[in-house]
């Protein structure tokens, strides 16, 4: 069975745009249009590919055709770089310049070593990136949607049709302000002063600190949470007395030195191992971005 390239092209945007409105001004047709192709592909399959909503997303029959569609899309527009073709590569862009990157980081990450490598692969290329934040226990479950073409995660087993690269451990450490110390854990810090003392989490899918005050108690303790989904407002909450919390120690370090934030326990780190994983194509542009992450994740810790 052979696929309409229009249709999938326009099932792609929608996906990738998040509506069918976004999809038509990147495609430079009508609304109308996009719903109609969109719908001759699912009727042409059989199947319901998109789930209308804000934004639309892939049914679970859809993933696997929009990774396809996206592995076509890229190999397509490398294919034709070397033509120059117009539709390709406007003048003095890549092929790939247009047709975002979508890649899956952990906020902390995002934060502190992974920027660069985006930067690294623009000096020597036009590209554009496609960012889904996701935790770093989650990330992986992006590709295996079709929603990604990389991932930076803590899943060292290759999603199906990946290849994996060891890039480090990032080591986070219990911290928070002095005051905080002398208000909540004045007792010491045990058991029953942790399962009382108010900690940060990113989100519902943060477990760091669960999985720092298993370590150092044995125990599942759940104290109270307040939800700080942002790497940097993070840092600011432990500061202001907010929580304690889990944070990265390249981030943390001079707050550390200067006093304004203290460890809970010297010398308990957590270290999260984190690996790449990319699609399996022989495409430039995929290859020169895990060499630029690899570049950019000398930093982390490899011992």
């Amino acid at each position: 069975m052979q696929i309409d390239s229009r249709q999938l092209a326009a099932f792609a945007a929608v996906l990738r745009d998040g509506s069918f409105e976004a999809a038509a001004r990147a495609l430079h047709v009508t609304p109308s249009a996009v719903s109609q192709r969109v719908k001759g592909l699912e009727e042409r399959l059989g199947r319901v590919l998109i789930r209308r909503g804000a934004p639309c997303i892939a049914t679970e029959a859809g993933q696997s055709l929009q990774r396809h569609a996206q592995q076509l899309q890229l190999l397509e527009a490398q294919a034709l770089a070397p033509f120059g073709l117009a539709d390709a590569a406007p003048r003095g862009r890549t092929a790939t310049a247009g047709l975002p990157l979508a890649i899956a980081v952990n906020a902390d990450s995002l934060a502190t070593w992974f920027v660069p490598a985006l930067a690294a692969l623009r000096a020597r290329q036009e590209a554009a990136f496609d960012l889904h934040v996701e935790d770093q226990d989650h990330s992986s479950e992006l590709l295996r949607q079709g929603r990604v073409m990389a991932a930076v995660t803590a899943d060292p087993h290759p999603v199906q049709g990946c290849s994996v690269v060891p890039l480090g451990r990032m080591r986070y450490l219990a911290v928070a302000s002095p005051a905080f110390v002398a208000r909540h854990l004045a007792d010491g810090v045990n058991e029953a002063t942790l399962a009382a003392a108010p900690c940060n989490v990113f989100n519902r899918k943060d477990e760091l600190q669960h999985r720092w005050l298993r370590r150092l108690t044995r125990r599942r303790l759940d104290p109270p949470q307040h939800r700080v989904p942002s790497t940097h407002g993070f840092i600011h909450a432990a500061l202001q007395g907010l929580g304690w919390g889990m944070n990265p120690d390249m981030l943390v370090a001079p707050l550390l030195a200067c006093g304004d934030l203290v460890e809970l326990v010297p010398g308990t780190p957590l270290e999260v191992p984190l690996y790449w994983q990319h699609w399996r194509l022989h495409v430039p542009v995929v290859q020169e971005l895990t060499r630029c992450v690899r570049d950019a994740a000398a930093g982390l810790r490899t011992g």
